[in-house]
This record gives structure tokens, C-alpha cells and sequence, in this order.
């Protein structure tokens, strides 16, 4: 389940991710009351079952059980997981099936579920945004410049940028990877299992890189969400200036 909302005094619209068929709207009637055996169940970044009919644009739940093999996360892992599914729904059209993607973010639950160290998430996180980005058509090809279609020198820095894809950095730049980041990133990103082998490469990068990486797709993804700041993002800042 990616979000829920209000349908009525006693139902919520359900905004859920399946494989098959894409984010997918569903009724679920009487959700509210006290009795109804979804209460326990339609909780987010947990795997279920789901069964529905109709042929409305917003279908009507009929049955959901837990899929088990998952705890709840917790803490900054849990914003992440609620952060992934904000963009989900702000770059997914309906019914539209994205299996792969579908493998990556079941991928990404799992690694904030386990309770990982941060650069493990934070490898995670960006795996998904460029994982996301290539399934929703908003990346470009990373081993060449955009525009010139040149090819990229190792140890020469580059920057992607939200309109003019991946360019040679200008001396004003505050970010930027070289070129031999990029195209172990085109490489991993090919792989059988994308998530996992771009995971891994990350994870193997300075921090100093991975930031980089971080502000350069956040860039991207703000501007092909409408959005200045994401909500998510925006409650994760509120809540360290607690601490």
C-alpha cells in the first residue's frame, strides 16, 4: 500500500502498487469500523494479497492478507520507505505495469525492514531513484553525454542535470560524479538484477560520492514531480532540527 485517504465515514481509498497491473485505486468498504478485517491488514511497505473487482477507475477491494516475511520499519528507514512511495505516486500513472520497478522497490523494502546501517539504505535509496527514473523514461543514457552523444572520459566530471540529461560540469557546479562514476552506474543498471548490483556498486563509494549522486538525482526527481520539496523530504528536516 503506497497511501490511503478518506472515502467515506466508514471506507478509505486505497492507493496500491502490485506487479501486474501497475498502482492500482481500491475501495475498501467499511475499513473504518472496528470489525472490519482490514484495519489490521492495509498497512504500508508490507507485502499482501490483494483481490478485487469492478471496471470503475477506482475498483472495489474485496479481500487482503498479510504476505508475511516482513517487520514494520522504523525510525529514518521507515520516512525512506514512505518517502519511495510518494514519488511512486507522483510518477506512476495508473494501471500501468511496471514489473521491474515493481522487483526493485520490494527490493528496497526489504533492505529498510533489515534494519541496515545507513550507507546500505542510503545505496538503496538511490538504486530505486535511478531505477525509477530509467522505468518512467525521465534517465538518460549514462555511459555518453546527452546532447553530443560523446563518450565519457574516466577521470572527467559530469553532471546530470534536470533538462539537458548528463553533461560535462561546469566550474560552477556545486555537484558532479566523473565519468568513470557514471558508466559503472550505465553498467550496474544493466545487470539481470539492477537493484542489487547497483546496491553493491554504491555501497563501495565515498561518501562524499554518494552525496553527489544524491543531490543530482534529487534535482531530477524534484523537477519531474512538479515539486520544489517533497513532503516526506520535508518532514525528515523538520524532525532533525528536533534533535
Amino acid at each position: 500500500m503506497l497511501h490511503h485517504y478518506d472515502w467515506s465515514e466508514s471506507s478509505v481509498i486505497v492507493e496500491a502498487f502490485t506487479r501486474q497491473y501497475g498502482r492500482v485505486a481500491l475501495v475498501a468498504k467499511g475499513a473504518k469500523r472496528p470489525s472490519s478485517n482490514f484495519r489490521s491488514v492495509l498497512l504500508p511497505l508490507q507485502p499482501l494479497l490483494l483481490a478485487w473487482g469492478g471496471d470503475a477507475e477506482i475498483r472495489t477491494l474485496k479481500g487482503a492478507e498479510w504476505g508475511g516475511g516482513l517487520v514494520m520499519p522504523t525510525g529514518e528507514p521507515l520516512l525512506s520507505g514512505h518517502y519511495a512511495n510518494e514519488l511512486l505516486m507522483r510518477l506512476l500513472a495508473r494501471e500501468d505495469a511496471h514489473p521491474r520497478l515493481f522487483d526493485a522497490y520490494a527490493a528496497l523494502v526489504h533492505v529498510l525492514a533489515a534494519g541496515e546501517a545507513e550507507p546500505q539504505v542510503a545505496a538503496g535509496l538511490r538504486a530505486f531513484e535511478l531505477l525509477l527514473l530509467r522505468e518512467t523514461g525521465h534517465l538518460p543514457t549514462l555511459d555518453a553525454q546527452t546532447l553530443t552523444f560523446a563518450p565519457l572520459a574516466d577521470a572527467a566530471p559530469y553532471r546530470l542535470v534536470p533538462e539537458g540529461g548528463l553533461r560535462a560540469a561546469h566550474a560552477d557546479d556545486a555537484t558532479w560524479l566523473r565519468g568513470v562514476h557514471w558508466a559503472a552506474l550505465a553498467e550496474a543498471l544493466e545487470d539481470e538484477a539492477p537493484f542489487s548490483t547497483t546496491l553493491h556498486a554504491l555501497v563501495q563509494w565515498p561518501a562524499d560520492a554518494r552525496g553527489a549522486l544524491r543531490q543530482q538525482l534529487r534535482d531530477v526527481l524534484h523537477y519531474h514531480c512538479g515539486v520544489g520539496l517533497l513532503r516526506t523530504r520535508q518532514l525528515l528536516m523538520e524532525l532533525q532540527s528536533l534533535q
